[in-house]
């Protein structure tokens, strides 16, 4: 596995991780290249955020018909990414899973201590995607690689998640990616 912060302003906000069904490491090419989809990932999220002040601003800047013109013009830019967030993130993760030879790929959004699954691709088990794509809230586990990766804010790999410690103690996250057990996930 191996996943990459998504850092606005040097604070987490999400994750991009992909995985490989075989317990093989990423090579340095293929690591920089997920922090490339990360920085375009990070750039949709900019966007939406952006048009959601620019919403608000656009409330409090109805006096004047120059500065209603300008906003609009600055809206339609901004609003031309609003409803194209998650064809954004599954175009994302659908690349960088093809070019890092990856089996399967999620993009996870902070929420508090906690991640949501936005994005999946690729040949994940039924039973997990149904799961992360439920709207459910992932709490890492203090030695996995989200939880590891939001603490340092650096890109973290695992050869073979069996081998984790996360795996060893149960966490569902790393037991289902790697489809070793549980209901329904191999």
């Amino acid at each position: 596995m191996l996943a990459i912060p998504l850092l606005h302003d040097g604070e987490p906000v999400g994750a991009i991780s992909v995985a490989k069904r075989d317990p093989t490491a990423f090579s340095n090419h293929q690591v920089q290249l997920l922090n490339t989809f990360a920085d375009q990932a990070l750039i949709a999220i900019e966007n939406v955020r952006l048009f959601e002040v620019e919403k608000l601003r656009t409330r409090e800047l109805s006096e004047a018909l120059e500065q209603q013109t300008a906003t609009s013009e600055v809206l339609q830019v901004i609003s031309s990414s609003r409803g194209e967030l998650e064809s954004v993130f599954q175009a994302t993760l659908a690349n960088a899973t093809r070019l890092c030879q990856a089996s399967y790929g999620v993009i996870w959004l902070s929420e508090g201590d906690a991640f949501r699954s936005t994005a999946t691709y690729g040949s994940l088990a039924a039973a997990y995607v149904e799961q992360w794509r439920s709207g459910t809230l992932y709490h890492p586990h203090p030695y996995g690689g989200l939880a590891t990766m939001r603490r340092t804010r650096k890109s973290v790999q695992m050869e073979d998640l069996r081998e984790a410690r996360s795996y060893a103690d149960g966490d569902v996250l790393a037991s289902s990616r790697c489809g070793c057990h549980g209901a329904g996930m191999r």
